[in-house]
């Protein structure tokens, strides 16, 4: 897959739109009190010093692939380090992923894979739990001198212990500039009456509430009971509206760019890749959500001196450079914009991959939940959803 074709979008695409039902039905695989495990008990032998092997599994389009003389960055890395690779693009759904591996890591057994990579509210989950082993902060020395700094200190892994973010994107909202005129505000989709019916919102719950409770002037990363009601409430009454044309995965920019919606929630990366110059991505007045999938080495995996190597090893400035010009979304790395001159100089302006310091100041972030929270949420967003 190259840049026409977002991660989010082959997320998305087996999925449908029906978050809400997708959600219910696993999340009583979410339980996990008697699973919790000691990392520091939960162990195996490393054997990356004899088995030249590493087992990843990641999300479909998220990786540069080899092409009429172009060696991708997974290539360079087998033939820089001798480590073969099993790469696999089986990550479609965090919750689905969270059933593979439930029982395997709930019982302190292996998951068959040396890293995987998933989203921040699960990588939180999973390391609250105990299934994730530290990293040895010395083997990724590029992890802690790279790693953009607004992705450096978050509340569930402060000093980046168990994780390293992949890949990271912006939620905010895009238009149809040939459609209509500009949109600056999330509650202008919630509101404005021209664009009433033709609006489309995200079904993925953080996103979605995240910006509603900004556009109340909430804190998505700490806010109350009361302050998540009435942001419930804000979306129910635009759905009931009428305001509100679907809720959706990343099927929107099809429609958006067709016509058929004139303004949306959108993720940045969506809007990237679609290449089309009426679409227009704007961070809304009130701020905008900023999310990473990670990467994760599990309990018991057998490789994790070679896991630490190949994050190492995407925490180089030109790899990473390498990468964000195929995959299109927000690069983590420090250095890698620079580095994108010998790439593509066309991308090293694009804002969608290397967001200005004024933009990355308007971001935030969901807070991580208990369990119960999850639940309940999930529950309150699946009864707007369903409409």
């Amino acid at each position: 897959m190259g840049p026409g074709i977002s991660r989010r979008a082959a997320l998305r695409g087996g999925a449908g739109a029906a978050l809400g039902a997708v959600s219910l039905a696993a999340l009583p695989l979410f339980r996990t009190p008697d699973r919790k495990q000691d990392p520091a008990l939960c162990t195996t032998r490393d054997l990356s010093g004899s088995e030249k092997r590493l087992v990843v599994s990641n999300w479909p389009g998220y990786m540069d692939e080899d092409d009429d003389g172009y060696v991708s960055t997974l290539t360079e890395f087998r033939r820089r380090t001798g480590i073969e690779v099993d790469y696999t693009a089986d990550v479609n759904d965090n919750l689905e992923f969270f059933a593979k591996v439930v029982n395997q890591l709930g019982s302190c057994e292996t998951s068959k894979r040396d890293l995987f990579m998933l989203t921040d509210w699960m990588a939180a989950r999973m390391i609250q739990v105990g299934w994730i082993q530290p990293l040895d902060k010395a083997k990724v020395p590029n992890l802690h001198a790279n790693l953009i700094d607004s992705l450096a200190n978050v509340g569930w892994d402060p000093d980046r212990t168990y994780s390293a973010p992949w890949q990271s994107g912006l939620t905010g909202i895009a238009y149809n500039k040939k459609k209509v005129k500009e949109v600056r505000s999330f509650e202008e989709l919630l509101s404005r009456k021209d664009l009433k019916g033709r609006v489309t919102l995200l079904s993925e719950m953080r996103d979605t509430m995240g910006l509603t409770l900004l556009s109340q002037g909430k804190d998505p990363a700490d806010f109350t009971d009361g302050d998540w009601q009435d942001a419930v409430d804000r979306v129910t009454k635009a759905r009931k509206d009428g305001q509100i044309r679907a809720f959706t995965g990343n099927e929107y920019i099809q429609d958006l760019a067709a016509g058929n919606v004139l303004a949306c929630e959108a993720w940045s990366g969506d809007v990237a890749a679609a290449e089309d110059p009426n679409l227009v991505f704007v961070a809304p007045e009130e701020g905008q959500m900023i999310w990473a999938d990670n990467m994760l080495v599990p309990n018991l995996a057998t490789h994790q001196g070679n896991a630490e190597k190949w994050i190492d090893y995407y925490y180089e400035p030109e790899v990473a450079a390498k990468l964000a010009a195929y995959v299109w979304y927000i690069c983590p790395v420090k250095g890698a914009q620079e580095a994108m001159e010998k790439v593509d100089p066309e991308l090293v302006d694009n804002e969608l991959i290397f967001p200005t310091a004024e933009s990355l100041a308007t971001t935030h972030s969901f807070r991580a939940l208990e369990e119960f929270q999850v639940r309940a949420y999930e529950g309150d967003f699946a009864d707007v959803t369903g409409g």
